[in-house]
C-alpha cells in the first residue's frame, strides 16, 4: 500500500497524515482516492471516536499538485473531484470534496501552508488548531480555477464575507495569529505543541457519550446545511460551468505554475 497518506488509531483517535512531505502534501489523483477512503475506514471503525487531521511537515497541504494539475488534469476532475454533478449536493451526506461527511469529530491540526484545495480541506473539519507556522491562502484565483468543495460557503462562515472576499481576490497569505483573531482557528499553540493538543481535546471529546456527541454534530451539520445548502449548489454549478468552458485547463494552469509557487515562497518566508 502507497504511504502518501498515514492512518493510525490510538487511545480511541485515528490520526490521518498527508504524508507527501517534498511535495508539501499536494493532493495528487492517488492521495485523493486515499484520503475518502481512510476517513471512511474512521468512520466504520467501532475502535474510533474521534479523527484527527494533519499534514507531515513543514506543510499543511499546498491544494491540488500543480504538476498534475498541468500536466493531465487527473486530479481536478478524479476522486473528490471539483464541481462535481451530485443530486445530494446541499445535504449533510453531499459535501462535495476530498474529505466525506462523516459522523465523527474531526480536528485539523494544521502544522504549516493550508493553500487552496488545501485550505478547503482544512475548512472541512469540525475544527482547526494551528501551528505557529500555519500559514492560509486561497489561491484559487491566480491558478484560474474555480472553488467545488465549498470555499465560497465555509470561509464567509468563518470569517465574515469581507474578509473572505479579501483572502480570496487576493490570494495573499493569513498567518497563524491572524487566523485566530479572526476566528478561523480555535487555538495556536508551540509547533511541537500541535498534535498533542490536539490528542487532548480528542481525548475529551472521547469521555463523552459518543451517541448524544455525534447526534449533536449532526444536528450542527443539518443547521448549516439548512440554510446554506443552496449555496453548495451554487458553487458547484459554478465549478462545473467553469471547466465547461475551458477554463483551469492544464495548459492554463501551467503556465501560472512557477509564478503562483514563487509568489508564495515570498510570503511564507
Amino acid at each position: 500500500m502507497s504511504d502518501v497518506v498515514l492512518y493510525e488509531v490510538a487511545d480511541r483517535v485515528a490520526t490521518i497524515t498527508l504524508n507527501r512531505p517534498d511535495a508539501r502534501n499536494a493532493l495528487s489523483s492517488e492521495v485523493l482516492t486515499l484520503l475518502p477512503d481512510f476517513a471512511r475506514q474512521a468512520e466504520a471503525s467501532d475502535d474510533v471516536d474521534v479523527v484527527i487531521l494533519t499534514g507531515a511537515d513543514p506543510a499543511f497541504c499546498a491544494g491540488l499538485d500543480l504538476k498534475e494539475l498541468g500536466s493531465t488534469g487527473g486530479n481536478l476532475r478524479g476522486a473528490g473531484a471539483v464541481g462535481e454533478d451530485r443530486p445530494d449536493l446541499g445535504t449533510v451526506e453531499g459535501r462535495p470534496g476530498p474529505w466525506p461527511s462523516i459522523g465523527k469529530p474531526v480536528i485539523g491540526a494544521v502544522n504549516g501552508v493550508a493553500v487552496t484545495g488545501g485550505f478547503e480541506l482544512a475548512l472541512a473539519c469540525d475544527f482547526l488548531i494551528a501551528s505557529e507556522r500555519a500559514r492560509f491562502a486561497d489561491t484559487h484565483a491566480r491558478i484560474g480555477v474555480q472553488p467545488g468543495w465549498g470555499l465560497t460557503v465555509l470561509l464567509p462562515q468563518a470569517v465574515g464575507i469581507r474578509r473572505a472576499r479579501e483572502l480570496s481576490l487576493t490570494g495573499n497569505f493569513l498567518d497563524a495569529e491572524t487566523a485566530l483573531a479572526w476566528g478561523l482557528v480555535n487555538h495556536v499553540v508551540a509547533h511541537d505543541d500541535l498534535l498533542p493538543t490536539a490528542r487532548q481535546l480528542a481525548a475529551d471529546i472521547a469521555t463523552n457519550d459518543q451517541v448524544g456527541a455525534r447526534r449533536i454534530l449532526r444536528t450542527y451539520a443539518e443547521n448549516e446545511f439548512s440554510y446554506r445548502g443552496e449555496g453548495w449548489r451554487t458553487e458547484s454549478a459554478a465549478a462545473r460551468a467553469w471547466l465547461k468552458s475551458g477554463g483551469g485547463s492544464p495548459a492554463e494552469v501551467e503556465a501560472r505554475r512557477q509564478a503562483v509557487m514563487a509568489r508564495g515562497r515570498e510570503q511564507t518566508t
